[in-house]
């Protein structure tokens, strides 16, 4: 079904205003982003956007592969967490469900936050607020490992939860923000593109051939650890703000 509209979507979508011979949106609107109505954006092809601003941009590999730890820490926690729920703590089948739901319900007020705090606190660094995240998240991760009451348990995935889903956000948004606007897209799709394909797929196989060889100690440790190289990842991206990276 997603080939099928993937077809359909490439045949009707159109590019941009311009190409179509239409005026920039701000023109058509009278929205402009400055008080004298200049427009800096221009007109790039096709080879430019992918090569120029996002192929040879040193930040947006960089937050590329630190979106592979992220989503390592995420699917990590949340695609074990009703298996090793059930076979290392002994609790039902229902009760990890629950679990897994306040994990997921969690990460929309965190993302939301995570927002905020980049924004507000940080004045538009995303680096900051990842790196605070991200390392908020492995301390919960040695929690939710340790924990000892289904109190504990449920506290830390909501933490995690919470905490995790800030990070996924912030990524994509130092994507947009580190290339021109019409390259947004392209930059964007490639961090994902390395979260979905490596993190994601390493969450679910590697971890999976972790627990099997090694236990379930082995495997929260390279939770930990992930979580770990993401925050100093995004540490390495402190001073980041906005359209700087794209210059």
């Amino acid at each position: 079904m997603g080939l099928v509209i993937a077809v359909v979507a490439y045949l009707l979508i159109r590019d941009t205003p311009e190409s179509m011979g239409l005026p920039p949106i701000e023109v058509y609107r009278n929205d402009y982003p400055n008080q004298e109505h200049k427009l800096y954006e221009e007109e790039l092809t096709t080879k430019d956007i992918l090569f120029k601003y996002v192929l040879n941009n040193k930040w947006v590999w960089l937050i590329a592969f630190a979106n592979i730890f992220v989503y390592f820490v995420r699917y990590g926690v949340e695609n074990w967490a009703p298996a090793y729920l059930t076979e290392i703590k002994h609790i039902t089948l229902a009760s990890s469900s629950n679990s897994y739901f306040l994990y997921e319900i969690a990460g929309i007020p965190g993302t939301i936050f995570a927002g905020w705090v980049s924004d507000k606190i940080f004045h538009g660094r995303r680096g900051p607020a990842g790196f605070v995240f991200m390392l908020t998240v492995s301390a919960f991760v040695l929690l939710y490992w340790r924990a000892q009451s289904m109190l504990m348990v449920n506290f830390s995935l909501v933490m995690i939860g919470f905490l995790i889903y800030g990070p996924v956000m912030l990524i994509g948004l130092q994507a947009l923000d580190s290339v021109p606007k019409k390259a947004a897209g392209t930059a964007a799709g490639l961090t994902g593109l390395f979260g979905y394909l490596f993190g994601s797929v390493a969450a679910n196989a590697i971890m999976g051939m972790i627990v099997d060889h090694f236990g379930w100690s082995v495997g929260f440790l390279t939770i930990f650890a992930s979580a770990l190289i993401a925050a100093l990842i995004f540490a390495l991206t402190w001073n980041l703000r906005g359209q700087e990276a794209s210059k």
